[in-house]
């Protein structure tokens, strides 16, 4: 998992980063808010992003709110990092669209803890958006399925979208999921099956 550490103060950026790759993360760095809003703009993204509250250019705040006013399919899990103490603050934070806030000088064990809350929250919406696209797909399937459909009156043949004539199950395996195992029916067999089997007495 891919992790952002935006950090202006080259001692904590460097702590930062050593210890989330000895954690199994992949890192990138920056060393403002502007490039951290580049980073987070341009592909491939970052997973987790880890933004100072106070950097040049932009502060953590201010690169929260930009990057939730735009759409993602997978919003970044957006720590800020903060000196700053005090119930206002951390309210602030929050509401500029962070997930999570951790204190500067941060402790390991905590650090660590938070950033697996992260990891789960963002294979969680993973997850929730591999699904809905498979729903998505599915319901792009039974749309096809929806309308009028050419069928012959006599064979029971359907006319396709390239104007040739399928059979009926042919047609159907095409445009869903479905399979079939072919019977006979009651009626089909009176009428057609027995009337042959006499035949060959």
């Amino acid at each position: 998992m891919k992790v952002l550490v935006a950090d202006d103060d080259v001692v904590t950026r460097r702590l930062l980063e050593t210890t989330l790759k000895s954690w199994g993360y992949e890192v990138c760095v920056a060393t403002d808010g502007a490039e951290a809003l580049r980073i987070l703009e341009d592909g491939p993204r970052p997973d987790i992003a880890l933004l100072d509250w106070v950097m040049p250019e932009r502060d953590g705040p201010e690169v929260c709110r930009i990057i939730r006013a735009r759409p993602q399919t997978v919003p970044v899990y957006v720590v800020l990092l903060t000196a700053l103490g005090g119930r206002q603050n951390i309210i602030h934070g929050l509401q500029a669209g962070a997930d999570d806030y951790i204190t500067k000088p941060f402790d390991r064990e905590e650090l660590r803890a938070r950033l697996e809350v992260g990891r789960r929250i963002v294979e969680l919406q993973r997850s929730l958006t591999e699904r809905v696209q498979q729903l998505e797909d599915a319901l792009a399937c039974v749309k096809q399925l929806q309308g009028l459909v050419p069928i012959c009156s006599y064979c029971k043949k359907i006319r396709n979208d390239r104007n040739y004539w399928q059979q009926l199950e042919s047609y159907l395996s095409d445009h869903s999921e479905a399979q079939f195992s072919h019977g006979i029916c009651p009626e089909c067999y009176e009428k057609i099956v027995r009337p042959e089997l006499e035949n060959l007495r």
